[in-house]
């Protein structure tokens, strides 16, 4: 392992990422709720001299650590941003420019052209969301429950889609998009769902929520591309599959970066070491 690290204290996730000798790139995570492992971690890996840090987090972070580590901030766009252009980069993506949807606990969305961005919007639907819904709907709390579940649940009999409508006749538009998330429910003679079907739906709600805006956003700045990042992607096919296929539906093409929920920590890694660099010149 390296003497730098790079920490992006989320929301949700405190998200860290290394990269060893032989320059491989590595990721841990803890809940941010107890920044206490985050320390423990830190302690067991005493040839740590500096740490780049990002995240809305790092002053609670700073009062964990009491000081006994370096810490270096980066503003957290910046660091997202600066992550996601190397990760872009890893993958074999050349990507001039793009929108940049980060779907954490909620989501903000970025203009990228060439080295430069801006931050064109925003949303609180996001990944804490699709847990507080799903735990007010179903009383499953776990993201990695809600994520399985999810994946073999069906929408069609709480969803109403555009379809549904237009009974007998030609749609203006796809008639398998959705005319009302939810909008089936309270309507229909069988009031009970099976728990996954809920959670499936409530995933797309948010899914499609995220996309409609990016969609937007892609169209004001004639951007094709749409980065998808975030936590809330992690592992999650079914999520992805509601967003890609809304994007490809709209003319625009989804990219999904392999390391989803990192890219902050890669960019607080990136940005420590440029600063290391810099110093020893």
């Amino acid at each position: 392992m390296t003497k730098v690290i790079g920490i992006d204290t989320g929301g949700t996730l405190t998200k860290i990422a290394y990269f060893d000798e032989q320059a491989t790139l590595h990721y841990v995570s803890f809940p941010s709720n107890d920044l206490a492992a985050v320390k423990e971690w830190l302690k067991a890996h005493p040839g740590l001299e500096d740490i780049g840090v990002t995240g809305g987090r790092t002053e609670q972070l700073r009062e964990e650590l009491r000081d006994e580590k370096a810490i270096h901030y980066i503003v957290e766009f910046e660091a997202t941003l600066k992550g996601v252009r190397y990760l872009l980069k890893k993958e074999g993506h050349c990507i001039n420019e793009s929108i940049i949807t980060n779907i954490g606990t909620g989501t903000s969305v970025h203009y990228m052209s060439g080295n430069s961005d801006i931050r064109v919007g925003g949303t609180g639907i996001g990944g804490g969301t699709l847990i507080g819904l799903s735990a007010l709907t179903t009383g499953v709390t776990e993201f990695e429950d809600i994520r399985k579940m999810a994946q073999l649940g069906k929408r069609e009999q709480i969803d109403l889609l555009v379809k549904d409508i237009y009974r007998g006749m030609d749609t203006p538009i796809d008639g398998n998009l959705t005319a009302s998330n939810f909008g089936k429910v309270g309507i229909t003679e069988d009031p009970k769902h099976p728990p996954a079907d809920i959670l499936a739906t409530v995933q797309g709600l948010v899914g499609e929520v995220i996309t409609t805006m990016s969609i937007q956003y892609a169209e004001a700045h004639q951007a094709e591309h749409i980065v998808y990042i975030g936590s809330t992607l992690s592992d999650n096919q079914h999520l992805q599959q509601v967003i890609g296929n809304y994007t490809r539906t709209k003319k625009r093409t989804p990219i999904f970066v392999g390391d989803h929920g990192f890219a902050g920590a890669v960019g607080a890694l990136l940005n420590i070491m440029e600063h290391e660099k810099t110093s020893s010149q």
